[in-house]
């Protein structure tokens, strides 16, 4: 194993120039299109209302030079040489980070952990076994442990700033798309053009997300050559205008032109922050999209190409401005005044290409983010479409989709400029990097291990910065800042309420289970009559027996052969190898082939439709029998006991030298094995099941009679077909509870459960084969 992975090393150092060259030109597309659209309306939200334009230049010079720092110090310095090395597994964004806490120190708000989800290959990455080094990350980490309350601020911090990045899915396609739409001003009356923009937008933005269904992967090859021509375009247009508007424009990157600039404009000057804001918009998908590149590409992409074509732009504009201090028509303060005429229409073509490759991005992140939260049960669940079968994370949520649609149309038609909407998508992009800085200096004491005082000066250099322009932003609250806000509540009130109400109902499973001395009370037979089949029992719990399944056996006679309680749950890291996917164990003794298997699915991994996922789960079943029999990780020796040994299982796939499985639909004349190096297990001839299975097993090593019994009768069960036993629970707050408790879980709790999708599993169930159980939880 270690000479293939040595080998593989070597194969990707040898074409790492290349890939790496590649993943940067692709990642143009993806990750920068709402970065480089910045210069659209950066100049023209600054000199909107706050600041004038005056012929001593102070004001436009000064404004340069905040954009060349801010430019230089968060995506540049922040992001591309510190965040974006705090990777989860690859993976990146504001779940990446929680999830990197969630592991180094126990604060995870998922209550079906275990600790063998602490030996999946992705969950001990890059944790040491020591913890933290300091004496401070070690009162740190227990403290967080030892305190609920902060568990859940950090919690609350992460969804705060998740519910940003949804707000700014619905600002960033309005704001680039009306801003490259508005390059028609120079077209027409400034009387007129308001009434052709707003409808040009509307029908871009209408056609962008009725699209979506159809997946990037179609039109993906397009995204980068856009972006690439537009940051030649911008960079091309700059240059021109530094050599012929004002070639000592360079002057104003220096530090003192800040200074000027606020000593000149004082509060006006503050409050136009909020406009020179924007020109980080699209930071945070440096380090969202991470796990769709790598690092090295990324940083590739930003300083060689997206960073001096941004600079060469805000300069060519500010050396354009320099020179042309009285404009016709105050509006005309924008990026299009600043391109030469005869370029002005292929320009904004171009422009609104790179807006919509800008917004499409966004709209991508916003689904990939619900997905995140909903898999660690902070969203209600919703249905998700993956678009392409080749390239991962490429996912589609209709329920989403129209929602960002309907209110990206109304913030449009409601602002109808570029200054609202400027203010709108500021807050919510400040706010997402206030969360990241804060998830940060948590992760640089815990999982770093490094000294408390780096954490400190960290928080307070990037802290203080982006504060100044957090509190530009928020002063514009009635000015288009409460948009983002508004959203950012409602949605974080949708995610609390169904994380609380998730977390009581599984509270109240968890108390309510059944002993193992119940069942064992009952025989082998569970008191009633076992017929073929097999019957999956899906559950929340992780160990126990669900009361669901005392509920059912009460109320009905009989009882399938093969009884499986079956757990989806997720774990808190990106991906779990299919080797790792399922971990298996009996339930009582052997002879009452009851097992519990529980499936593991990162919060990126993609869940597998019903008959793959039948089969790899069978396929499951029958390597832990064999395994069982041969005395690796055997079931409990000890029937009383719960079950806490379970046999960790991969799919067909992963474990080759394991069990295959074969299904066919016709019956095959049984042969004799002869001299082969496997043997088939099969079922009896006069029976005559519509689905013919069979388990090919290994020669060596060998298994013994009772394994090859309960092989035999799993392999007949799966041929009579699998039942789905489904709980529909009622949650309904107990008596004497409070009256917030009572509208949280009666009203709140109740409303988006019954207006939001079943489980994933549940889908594709066939109807035909499902039972469901209704029953009523007090919590």
């Amino acid at each position: 194993m270690d000479r293939e992975t040595g080998v593989y090393q070597n194969l990707v150092k040898k074409e790492s120039w290349r890939t790496v060259l590649t993943l940067a030109y692709q990642s143009l597309g993806v990750v920068y299109g709402d970065l480089s659209t910045s210069p659209l309306y950066v100049y023209k939200s600054t000199f909107a209302e706050d600041i004038k334009h005056s012929e001593t230049n102070e004001e436009i010079f000064g404004a340069l030079s905040f954009i060349f720092w801010t430019l230089t110090l968060v995506p540049l310095l922040k992001y591309v040489f510190i965040v974006l090395r705090a990777d989860d597994n690859g993976e990146g964004g504001t779940f990446a980070l929680y999830s990197l806490l969630c592991r180094h120190a126990r604060v995870n708000s998922l209550p079906n952990g275990q600790l063998a989800d602490e030996e999946l290959s992705e969950y001990k990455k890059d944790v040491s076994s020591l913890g933290p080094k300091s004496s401070f990350g070690s009162k740190l980490k227990s403290t967080l442990e030892s305190y609920r309350v902060l568990q859940r601020f950090l919690l609350v911090l992460t969804l705060i700033g998740t519910c940003m990045v949804i707000g700014d899915g619905v600002l960033t396609p309005a704001l680039s798309v009306f801003s490259a739409v508005s390059g028609l001003e120079l077209s027409t009356a400034k009387e007129h053009h308001k009434y052709v923009e707003v409808p040009v937008a509307c029908i871009i933005l209408i056609g962008l997300f009725a699209l979506q269904h159809y997946g990037t992967h179609r039109v993906g090859f397009l995204f980068a050559p856009v972006v690439l021509i537009w940051l030649l375009c911008i960079s091309a247009i700059g240059l021109y205008n530094i050599f012929h508007w004002n070639p000592h424009v360079y002057q104003a990157l220096s530090p003192c032109y800040m200074y000027k600039f606020v000593k000149k404009t004082q509060k006006g000057g503050w409050m136009s922050l909020g406009g020179i804001l924007l020109c980080i918009t699209g930071s945070e998908a440096m380090f969202a999209d991470l796990g769709h590149f790598s690092q090295l590409s990324i940083k590739i992409a930003f300083t060689s190409l997206v960073y001096p074509s941004l600079i060469l732009a805000y300069m060519g504009q500010a050396a354009y401005l320099s020179q042309h201090h009285v404009l016709d028509n105050d509006y005309r303060i924008g990026f299009y005044v600043s391109v030469p005429e005869k370029l002005r229409w292929p320009v904004l073509v171009i422009a609104i290409l790179a807006a919509v490759v800008g917004s499409q991005a966004i709209i991508t992140g916003t689904f990939s983010i619900i997905k995140q939260c909903s898999a660690l049960g902070c969203f209600p669940r919703v249905k998700i479409v993956h678009t392409s079968s080749k390239i991962h994370g490429q996912i589609y949520i209709p329920e989403i989709n129209w929602i960002l649609m309907i209110l990206c149309l109304a913030v449009t038609i409601g602002f109808r400029d570029t200054k609202r909407m400027g203010n709108a998508s500021g807050l919510a992009v400040i706010t997402v990097m206030l969360v990241t800085t804060c998830l940060m200096s948590l992760v640089i004491v815990l999982c770093w291990q490094k000294s408390v005082f780096f954490a400190i000066c960290f928080v307070f250099f990037f802290g203080t910065i982006e504060a100044l322009y957090f509190s530009a932003s928020l002063i514009k609250f009635l000015e288009g800042a409460w948009v983002p806000i508004a959203l950012a509540f409602i949605f974080l009130i949708v995610m609390c309420v169904w994380h609380y109400g998730t977390l009581k109902k599984y509270e109240f499973d968890l108390q309510n289970k059944v002993s193992i001395n119940w069942l064992l009370s009952l025989g082998p037979s569970l008191g009633i009559v076992r017929v073929r089949g097999i019957g999956l029992i899906h559950t929340e719990l992780v160990s126990g027996i669900p009361a669901i399944f005392s509920h059912f056996v009460t109320n009905l006679p009989a009882f399938h052969q093969v009884l499986v309680f079956l757990c989806i749950k997720s774990v808190p890291v990106p991906h779990v190898r299919p080797e790792e996917r399922f971990l298996v164990g009996h339930i009582g003794p052997r002879q009452y082939r009851i097992y519990r298997c529980i499936v593991r699915y990162g919060y990126r991994d993609v869940h597998k439709d019903d008959m793959e996922f039948e089969k790899d789960l069978v396929c499951s079943i029958a390597e832990f029998i064999r395994s069982g029999s041969v005395g690796i990780n055997g079931a409990n020796e000890d029937p009383y006991k719960d079950d806490d040994k379970m046999t960790v299982v991969g799919t067909c796939s992963s474990h080759t030298e394991g069990i295959q499985m074969s299904e066919d639909d016709v019956i095959v004349n049984i042969d004799s094995p002869g001299t082969s190096e496997l043997r088939e297990i099969q079922s009896p001839t006069q029976i005559k099941p519509k689905k013919r299975v069979r388990f090919v097993v290994p020669e060596s090593p060998k298994i013994d009679r009772e394994a090859m019994k309960e092989l035999q009768e799993l392999m007949e069960a799966r041929e009579a077909g699998i039942a789905y036993i489904l709980g529909h629970s009622y949650v309904k707050a107990k008596q004497g509870s409070s009256a917030l408790k009572k509208l949280v879980i009666n009203y709140g709790y109740e409303f988006l459960r019954r207006n939001t999708r079943v489980p994933s599993y549940a889908l594709s169930v066939p109807h035909a084969s499902t039972l469901e159980v209704g029953m009523i939880y007090h919590v």
